[in-house]
């Protein structure tokens, strides 16, 4: 049955507001996961509610690790998202993704370490599918909405997920590409895997900013990421606004809605209590 959408845009570094939202409102968003990095700004664009949260907060005072990204994904779940479009700066592995091109993920590979990575655990075990981690309509809008702003693109490229904050050595970066990967970035992970816990569609847009260390000569360092998001920043803006004015009227259901029906391997009587009720929002639909 068709619905509303409500987008969730997941803004990172040097994406920190959205232009052309209106009856804005920022709301502090309680969670049973803890503080999300900032308020949530609630509005509409034309007939599209929108919710944006800066990942890192406003400002950027949040490390890639000390990111609760189990309380983000909660919070937008908690207004009403049905769909999450995420935009993150990375790096390319590849000589023909060049800076200043954006990148419309398809695969991750997850190094990250230190980070919960999922709502459920002992009491309540579940197993979510994340073979196709990323929504292919969604993927496929935000392709098209780059596109008609006039931006390169590269689409279903692999994304590696490090868990920084320090970037890559050289001997890293060149196994990365041996692996596979198209582009490395801090924060893609657990993000994606929580939203497909909490049953919310979710796409990636990448901003190249450097070649990472791979090649020779070349090293990263923070003056060259910001100077390239600054000029990434307006066309990303850009294209999120045309991706949202271009949805169809009514949101089709999709798949991922229902990515705990066959995911859930405790029994009823089995579950802890304590952890079922931090459930309520994410899982809130197959809890009834």
């Amino acid at each position: 049955m068709a619905g509303e959408w409500c987008i969730g845009i997941i803004g990172g570094s040097g994406l920190y507001e959205i232009e052309g939202i209106e009856d804005q409102q920022w709301l502090a968003i309680e969670t049973p996961w803890g503080e999300p990095s900032d308020e949530i700004l609630c509005g509409r664009i034309g007939d599209v509610k929108v919710r944006f949260l800066p990942r890192h907060g406003r400002g950027h005072p949040i490390a890639p690790t000390t990111l609760n990204s189990r309380a983000n994904i909660d919070a937008l779940k908690r207004t009403g998202c049905t769909d999450i479009l995420a935009i993150s700066a990375v790096g390319s592995l590849r000589e023909q993704i060049e800076p200043g091109r954006f990148v419309v993920v398809e695969q991750f590979v997850d190094r990250t370490s230190q980070r919960p990575a999922t709502y459920f655990g002992d009491g309540f075990v579940t197993h979510v599918s994340m073979a196709d981690p990323v929504c292919p309509r969604l993927s496929e809008r935000a392709a098209k909405a780059i596109a008609d702003c006039k931006g390169k693109l590269a689409t279903g490229a692999t994304y590696v997920a490090i868990e920084g904050p320090q970037f890559s050595t050289r001997a890293e970066s060149r196994l990365y590409q041996r692996w596979g990967a198209d582009v490395i970035g801090m924060t893609g992970m657990p993000e994606a895997r929580l939203a497909r816990e909490a049953e919310l569609p979710y796409a990636m847009i990448g901003m190249v900013t450097d070649y990472d260390c791979w090649k020779e000569g070349e090293a990263v360092d923070v003056a060259q990421v910001i100077e390239q998001m600054q000029e990434n920043g307006a066309l990303a803006r850009a294209a999120v606004l045309k991706f949202i004015e271009d949805l169809p009227k009514k949101r089709k259901p999709s798949p991922i809605d229902t990515a705990l029906d066959d995911a859930i391997i405790t029994a009823p009587e089995e579950r802890d209590p304590v952890l079922e009720a931090k459930l309520d929002a994410v899982a809130g639909r197959v809890l009834g």
